[in-house]
């Protein structure tokens, strides 16, 4: 029993002709009768009575009221597998960092979605380590974070550079400087990040290459809580550019002068020949954040 051959059972009863239903199913008489015959054996039971008018024997008028649910669903599944291979269907898993997954991708993901509205997005928040680790067990089908450690086995594609700048309470004696510079720091109470975060570690590293300054930090676990505890006056922090764009209350924000803390960003995955709706994703993604940040 094939989709084709319950269509042509279905004509034949709306129309009661065998002649019509061949016509409208583009089939000689001929294939139309052969069908319902093998239909019939396949069944075991005579579902049309043979005459000069067609007539649905008691085990055909059950059959077409069941096959009429049949059709549609099978139907619905044949169209649902082919926007699946066009990509205009399916479950997207994605990983996103912070401060990109609150601020640059609800917009992006909202016009992707009134776009292609039959794909699902599953959105996985974590570090670039956590992500790069969901990435490798399957759990997720691409991610955007900074780029991964040498040796991860992994596809990145660049982006762009997340850009930072030092965020501090109003009134604050750095905001009397044009531009920071790490030395500016000693002294002053420095607010970071955990120590997987990769914005952290750069930092550390920067810090150390500096001399051994007299800054003293306080871990904050999240990226995006820094700018509040900055407005509430416990120190100041490097956060993205992104954050301080309109700048919170309460705080003021310099450039840093020297050595730099951008992060290139991008596009991670197992593959760079992802299938159906991730790569559609992928590409939109892409091309979404190279035109935003084209004059970063």
């Amino acid at each position: 029993m094939d989709l084709k051959t319950l269509k042509t059972f279905n004509r034949i009863v709306k129309y009661a002709s065998f002649h019509r239903a061949a016509e409208e199913m583009n089939y000689a008489q001929s294939t139309v009768t052969m069908q319902i015959q093998r239909l019939e054996a396949d069944l075991g039971v005579q579902l049309i009575e043979r005459g000069k008018k067609v007539a649905l024997t008691e085990a055909g008028k059950l059959f077409y009221e069941q096959s009429l649910a049949m059709v549609e669903r099978m139907e619905q599944l044949q169209a649902n597998l082919a926007d699946l291979q066009l990509g205009d269907a399916g479950t997207v898993r994605i990983g996103l960092t912070e401060p990109t997954a609150s601020y640059r991708m609800p917009q992006v993901l909202k016009r992707f979605m009134d776009e292609y509205p039959k794909i699902r997005i599953a959105i996985e928040i974590a570090s670039t380590p956590v992500l790069m680790e969901a990435l490798k067990q399957g759990s997720i089908d691409f991610a955007l974070c900074s780029a991964p450690d040498v040796g991860k086995e992994l596809y990145f594609q660049p982006l762009f550079h997340e850009r930072f700048m030092m965020l501090m309470p109003e009134g604050h004696p750095l905001a009397s400087l044009d531009a920071i510079a790490l030395s500016d720091l000693e002294g002053h109470r420095l607010l970071i990040t955990s120590a997987a975060c990769p914005y952290r570690k750069k930092l550390e590293m920067m810090l150390q290459e500096a001399g051994h300054l007299g800054v003293e930090t306080m871990e904050i676990g999240s990226m995006i809580a820094l700018q509040r505890y900055v407005a509430q006056g416990m120190g100041v922090a490097l956060v993205p550019r992104i954050l301080v764009d309109p700048l919170p209350s309460g705080t003021e924000a310099r450039p840093m002068k020297g050595s730099s803390i951008d992060m290139l960003m991008g596009l991670a995955s197992r593959t760079s020949a992802l299938q159906f709706a991730s790569a559609k994703l992928y590409r939109y993604v892409k091309q979404e954040l190279e035109v935003a940040h084209m004059d970063s």
